[in-house]
């Protein structure tokens, strides 16, 4: 891994942290309503006329959008993210509070989603039959198509009402956490399955897999040792683009079971308006979004060697091009 591909990578993620960041801003911007108005013209505040317009001052909403653009940008690069229009509040005292329920929910979840893939490719792998396997490859279909909202009200009603497992109010420890990571986890869990089956399925039609089973390795051995290895990269790339739907699901999750997070903190901002908030959430989203997959890029030179070559590196001869890469495993077969 050369310097210039670590920092190539590096700028292409700030390039999309700044253009989500950008395109939020006057998105929001062109939001009909004002939130200044719907909070404090109201009568009940007793607040005058000279008052509102000091606070619309602060909020600088009657600015040109550049203007408004460029002092947020400002304030955002300094570590200020302004003030919640709703609360009065600093907004990143609003998320450093909400922000730990949310990765705590979104890492258990994502554990979780990944067990259920790899029990389901390790089930298909060793299936009996064709039409056993066929019945497994069909499972995480069914799960794409499940909305998380309807089997978030579901778990909640069998488990919580009827059979009086978990707790619906003054749930602690893994009771409050079960039936949320679930939620979460079983939409999630479908298409990282499919890339693993279908993945595992492509693989151990490779030569080099029917070379190292002819040599008497074992089917465990196979699974593990080489058709796993070789599956890792697109199995990497989805897990990365995953992040995206964890924390679209967890605005759902989140609300249906009224855990405090940054998916109920963005419904109670977009509610009430409140575009400090919304912004910072969008920007703390596209961070997630964006270090997971710079991490998942850098890591793609330490998982596969052919990607380490560099333009500058001198071709090799045609004999070693013509040697397939995946012929490498044949080194490590065993009984």
């Amino acid at each position: 891994m050369t310097a210039r591909y670590v920092v190539g990578r590096v700028g292409q993620a700030l390039l999309v942290l700044w253009a989500a960041y950008t395109l939020s801003f006057l998105l929001l911007g062109a939001l009909p309503g004002d939130g200044i108005l719907i909070k404090f013209e109201n009568p009940e505040l007793g607040l005058s006329a000279d008052q509102i317009a000091v606070i619309r001052e602060y909020y600088r909403v009657d600015d040109p959008l550049l203007l408004q653009y460029v002092h947020a940008l400002s304030g955002t690069l300094q570590g200020d993210l302004g003030y919640s229009v709703e609360t009065a509040t600093p907004v990143l005292d609003r998320i450093s509070a909400a922000l730990p329920a949310t990765l705590q929910l979104a890492s258990l979840a994502f554990v979780v989603a990944a067990a259920v893939a790899v029990v389901l490719a390790l089930a298909a792998s060793y299936a009996r039959g064709p039409w056993l396997h066929n019945t497994i490859t069909a499972i995480p279909s069914l799960f794409v198509s499940v909305p998380a909202f309807w089997l978030g009200i579901v778990l909640l009603q069998v488990f919580s009402f009827r059979l009086g497992w978990v707790p619906v109010i003054g749930a602690e420890g893994w009771q409050q956490l079960v039936l949320p990571v679930l939620t979460l986890a079983v939409p999630v869990s479908a298409p990282l399955a499919q890339i693993v089956l279908r993945t595992l399925d492509d693989v151990a039609t490779r030569p080099f897999v029917h070379v190292v089973e002819a040599k008497g390795a074992s089917r465990w051995w196979t699974l593990t040792r080489h058709t796993a290895r070789n599956s890792l990269l697109p199995v990497l790339t989805i897990s990365g683009l995953l992040v995206a739907e964890l924390i679209a699901g967890s605005v759902v999750t989140e609300s249906v079971f009224g855990r405090d997070g940054l998916g109920r903190l963005t419904n109670l901002a977009v509610a009430a308006q409140d575009l400090p908030v919304i912004q910072a959430i969008v920007l703390v989203a596209a961070l997630a979004f964006v270090t997971v997959n710079l991490v998942v890029d850098l890591l793609y030179p330490v998982l596969d060697p052919r990607l380490r070559r560099t333009r500058t590196t001198t071709a090799p001869p045609p004999a070693v091009v013509a040697a397939p890469a995946a012929a490498r495993p044949l080194e490590g077969a065993r009984s």
